[in-house]
């Protein structure tokens, strides 16, 4: 995906990664499913793109062991291109956060645990659609369906994540394009697809604390937040690698209307959403500002 948004200049290549090990649909020949280890950075450089790095692991060797081995071919291999060491290392699939975090902690990586990992996601639903049909062995046909995620009970926002007053607003591509020239404290900002309309309205989350307003963007930013979705009446932030948090209740009106908003964006922004931390409305800085995507069911 090419983009104009979030950019890093060519001499500050640092950035997150993120890390799928996983097995993919391809049959080697040993009659085995091939395994994969998929790196990408969070944010591309603006000389050279996204830093991305495969490499196919044996069945028999599906071990923290290898991946840490694994993961210090990646940065050497990184640092030779002019990357830095990767600030955190962000990984989705709840069936292999622990033997991630120990391959890791065995070359101190810190390792997150989390659904906020779009560049990974995109990369690998290109690489489910146009990559693995060319492989030999690819298990073509239907296969068995994956698991259905399990989702956790939501519970209410923790005290320190709840601000004064809230609202439900908007802001067109075009404005959130602009994002990295605007001053905000804590950001999550995510690169924009150029060919998307600039007018197209993303819905999005505004929180205001007169008096908390830093505090709570450094709460919402360790919740890593992933998007927002509407069950029954109830506006949900979905966050972190399973972690579902009840924002608010609204009236029946409201969350249809919410509800048709967000699949409205899923549909034609690529699931592109919003949450906003200020002291006031009409403050002209951001404490906290991220973006959002829901995008997650795409990935098998």
């Amino acid at each position: 995906m090419t983009s104009q948004q979030n950019k890093m200049p060519p001499n500050g290549r640092e950035t997150d990664w993120e890390l799928d090990f996983y097995s993919r649909p391809i049959l080697e020949p040993d009659g085995k499913k091939r395994w994969e280890l998929l790196i990408t950075s969070s944010q591309e450089c603006s000389e050279v793109g996204f830093f991305r790095w495969v490499k196919i692991c044996p069945a028999g060797e599906v071990n923290s062991l290898w991946l840490s081995n694994a993961l210090e071919e990646a940065l050497i291999d990184a640092q030779g291109k002019g990357w830095s060491k990767p600030m955190k290392l962000r990984c989705w699939r709840t069936s292999m956060k622990t033997m991630i975090k120990k391959a890791a902690s065995k070359i101190d990586l810190e390792v997150i645990a989390s659904r906020r990992t779009y560049a990974l996601l995109e990369w690998l639903s290109e690489r489910e659609k146009n990559f693995y049909p060319q492989e030999e062995g690819y298990l073509a046909g239907p296969l068995a369906p994956p698991a259905s995620r399990i989702l956790n009970q939501a519970v209410p926002l923790p005290e320190a994540v709840r601000g004064d007053a809230w609202s439900l607003a908007s802001l067109p591509i075009g404005v959130l394009r602009e994002a990295e020239e605007w001053p905000i404290e804590f950001s999550g900002l995510l690169p924009i697809n150029e060919t998307l309309d600039e007018n197209l309205l993303v819905p999005g989350l505004r929180l205001f604390s007169k008096a908390r307003a830093l505090a709570l963007a450094g709460w919402l930013g360790g919740l890593e937040p992933v998007k927002l979705v509407i069950e029954g009446n109830q506006l949900l932030l979905e966050a972190g690698q399973e972690d579902r948090w009840i924002v608010t209740g609204l009236k029946s009106e409201e969350a249809k209307k919410t509800k048709e908003n967000l699949l409205s964006t899923k549909i034609n922004s690529q699931g592109l959403q919003f949450i906003s931390i200020q002291t006031t409305p009409s403050d002209e800085k951001f404490t906290g500002f991220w973006m959002l995507r829901d995008m997650h069911e795409l990935i098998h």
